[in-house]
């Protein structure tokens, strides 16, 4: 017995043997899409990709290696540093960051941070020394007929703890250590390579499982 359409009021048996007709009619386009063609083209773009994220991150250790040279020499650090952040935040796979629980920061300026405790240091022991110097000075001129001296040092005393030094300002050691991020993904060769990687794997995958379905549903 043959069963009718409701709608179109043709056999079933028809209907199927027409959708089989025009399924191995599209299976005959499809299967000129090779799978191996994505895959040749997802191994070449992770090629491109492992290069270029390789790239990003030995530009970004120069960089680096050019801030620690301007730490140590006492050279233009801020303009290197600057540099540094900017790569790092346009560029993936350069991220300077601590994490979580971190031993030491990825990046210190120790050498111009010791540079500023010892000025600081300086200035005070000058100032200390002034100090007693214009003590000296007044008591000599306060006491000039004090042959003995009995004097000056109480003098001297009694004027140093009146003119105290104020201490140094402790310099923030965190002003002086560095966290930059990379993105997740950046518009650059790295990125793009890693996309395109991405879309032919997936489109290698799909055109994999199109081919396996038409083989064995379609054309058993």
């Amino acid at each position: 017995m043959i069963n009718y359409c409701a709608k179109t009021n043709k056999p079933v048996i028809i209907l199927s043997i027409m959708n089989k007709r025009q399924l191995h009619h599209l299976w005959t386009k499809v299967r000129l899409v090779k799978p191996s063609y994505f895959l040749i083209l997802a191994v070449i773009f992770t090629i491109v990709a492992s290069f270029s994220l390789r790239a990003n991150n030995e530009h970004m250790l120069k960089l680096k290696q050019a801030v620690y040279s301007s730490d140590k020499n006492n050279t233009d650090v801020q303009t290197a540093l600057t540099a540094l952040q900017a790569f790092v935040v346009k560029h993936m796979n350069t991220s300077l960051s601590s994490g979580d629980n971190p031993v030491y920061p990825p990046l210190q300026l120790k050498y111009t941070y010791n540079r500023l405790v010892e000025q600081r240091a300086s200035a005070q022991t000058a100032a200390s020394s002034q100090i007693y110097t214009d003590a000296q000075k007044y008591c000599d001129t306060l006491n000039a007929r004090d042959s003995y001296g009995s004097n000056r040092a109480p003098c001297i005393s009694a004027y140093v703890e009146s003119h105290p030094v104020a201490k140094a300002l402790a310099v923030p050691a965190e002003l002086y250590k560095f966290d930059f991020i990379s993105p997740r993904w950046s518009p650059d060769l790295a990125g793009w390579s890693v996309f395109a990687t991405i879309l032919s794997v997936l489109a290698f995958l799909k055109v994999l499982i199109v081919d396996y379905w038409f083989k064995r549903y379609i054309l058993k």
